[in-house]
């Protein structure tokens, strides 16, 4: 199963929450109760953004974290990247592969264009849109390529 991680769930939790306040630098403890996230993974996961260079840590009385950027310059990549590493779905989909089938395998340029594409997509989707999603995001349509008419999932 494609999935990001908890923690990265998290984290994006706390970017979003972050650029609601407005570049006011709030405290962890703000930030957990904010997000209803227990303080210890609050704390992990700021001192990992700011490592990322998402968010700005001040330190003092006064001190506290905010967004490093406007959140319309932060991608979705950019979160992922910095909470789960670079994106691949497949060993041959990483920049410095060491599968040992790469050459001869029928199916690794196929991942490596869906890699591609999936890390579009991400880089496509900003924490402002995290932040505030549209009603309905746009999905691509694949019919051409499948030789028939997109399916439509019911919210009933």
């Amino acid at each position: 199963m494609l999935r990001i991680s908890k923690l990265t769930d998290y984290g994006t939790m706390i970017l979003v929450y972050l650029a609601a306040q407005a570049s006011e630098v709030r405290s962890a403890n703000d930030v957990a109760i904010g997000t209803r996230i227990a303080l210890p993974t609050v704390q992990k996961l700021l001192k990992i953004l700011a490592r990322g260079e998402l968010v700005h840590s001040l330190r003092g009385a006064e001190g506290g974290y905010a967004l490093a950027r406007p959140p319309e310059s932060i991608s979705a990549a950019e979160i992922v990247d910095v909470l789960e590493g670079p994106l691949s779905i497949t060993e041959c989909s990483m920049t410095d592969s060491q599968c040992e089938l790469e050459e001869g395998c029928p199916v690794g340029d196929a991942w490596q264009k869906i890699n591609r594409a999936i890390r579009c997509a991400l880089d496509t989707v900003t924490l402002a849109v995290l932040a505030h999603p549209p009603h309905e995001f746009p999905l691509p349509d694949l019919s051409a390529r499948r030789g028939k008419s997109p399916e439509r999932r019911s919210s009933g």
